[in-house]
């Protein structure tokens, strides 16, 4: 069984630029339902047991589309909590600042990049920081489609553009959510930690492993460095 990820901080911890009721409704409610889903739809599929990573994958070759979007929506949500943290933490430092430097000049621009990249997604989606062969991307999303099914790419942070991730705070304007998020919950030591995994430095995140599954569960592919 998939368990829900607990938050990796308080409720009220990223306010007042995400607030606790905003987490309580994203995190209690939309992000359980798609574990709770993806547990019955793997079960059918044959694939319980196996790492998240795994199914999302499995169920993108297979066309099982209701599976592919409960499992990637699990996965992305898993990975969005991760990508944020409470305001004051650490800027981007050391070879995170320096692949921001050769892909985009300096932070201002990926934050213009990434704003706008968000803020002109239409509909429901996701928008990332990737690297890959050449250098560090600012990309977006649609509806569940993530990085785990896309060659080259690995992604370092990722910002939910569903409503449900902003519109108690801040109504319809997406592009001020972005902007507050990049400058002020943007977790950089994630980033960091993932640029490093790409590099070949440690393991990239994966989701935690199915409880009770079976002998390949939590073994699965994680997001694949990049050479």
């Amino acid at each position: 069984m998939y368990a829900l990820p607990d938050l990796p901080y308080g409720y009220d911890a990223l306010a007042p630029f995400v607030s606790s009721d905003t987490l309580h409704t994203h995190h209690d409610k939309h992000h359980k339902t798609y574990v709770d889903k993806t547990n019955d739809l793997a079960a059918k599929a044959g694939l319980a047991g196996r790492a998240l990573e795994d199914v999302v994958r499995e169920a993108q070759k297979a066309g099982d589309k209701k599976l592919f979007n409960n499992a990637a929506q699990a996965w992305n949500h898993a990975f969005f909590w991760e990508s944020m943290r409470p305001p004051g933490g650490a800027a981007a430092a050391g070879d995170l600042q320096n692949a921001i430097r050769q892909g985009f000049g300096d932070l201002a621009a990926l934050k213009a990049a990434f704003v706008d990249e968000g803020a002109n997604h239409f509909a429901s989606g996701w928008v990332w920081i990737v690297t890959g062969s050449d250098g560090l991307k600012v990309i977006s999303t649609h509806d569940a489609d993530d990085t785990l099914v896309r060659e080259g790419v690995f992604p370092l942070l990722v910002c939910d553009l569903w409503e449900h991730a902003y519109y108690l705070d801040y109504k319809n304007d997406r592009k001020a959510f972005l902007e507050r998020w990049f400058d002020n919950i943007a977790n950089w030591d994630f980033a960091a930690a993932q640029l490093a995994a790409a590099n070949g430095s440690g393991e990239g995140f994966r989701y935690p492993a199915p409880r009770g599954g079976g002998t390949d569960a939590g073994k699965g592919e994680a997001p694949r460095p990049t050479a």
